[in-house]
């Protein structure tokens, strides 16, 4: 058992490393589990999360848009990135149905723009076999190649 000064010093760790950055409530365990009680912070977490402050499926949508604004991925490498954090494979899963025509959207964007940025270094089917690699789908590159 642990007493209510040691919950409310704990928590304060949990919130102050939430707070610096959105994190999965995976990280979370994974950056605790070795310093802080295992019942204490089962506790911490359930707390936290009914005051809003964990909350996986929001997360999952704050990263995919900071991906969208940042980066050029393929839906599979967001999928990967997000299961390397430690989320429920079925709200990702849930989350990339749901939102399937903007992300698709977003894919052939993010293809045109690497089409843009390697076409001068790169004939066209070694782009082609390039963003295969990097796990975007055959049937929006041939979109995107077709409208190039």
């Amino acid at each position: 058992m642990y007493t209510i000064e040691e919950f409310d010093r704990e928590k304060t760790k949990v919130l102050k490393y939430i707070l610096y950055k959105k994190r999965s409530e995976q990280e979370i365990r994974n950056k605790f589990s070795k310093t802080i009680d295992e019942n204490l912070l089962e506790d911490i977490i359930e707390y936290l999360k009914e005051a809003g402050y964990i909350n996986d499926e929001e997360f999952i949508e704050k990263t995919v848009n900071n991906f969208i604004v940042l980066k050029n991925l393929s839906i599979r490498e967001m999928k990967y990135k997000l299961l390397a954090k430690g989320l429920n494979k079925n709200n990702i899963d849930d989350y990339f149905y749901n939102n399937k025509e903007q992300l698709e959207e977003y894919e052939r964007k993010s293809i045109s723009n690497i089409l843009y940025k390697k076409s001068d270094s790169m004939e066209k089917e070694d782009i082609k076999k390039y963003l295969l690699k990097k796990g975007y789908k055959s049937e929006n590159i041939n979109i995107v190649i077709e409208d190039y």
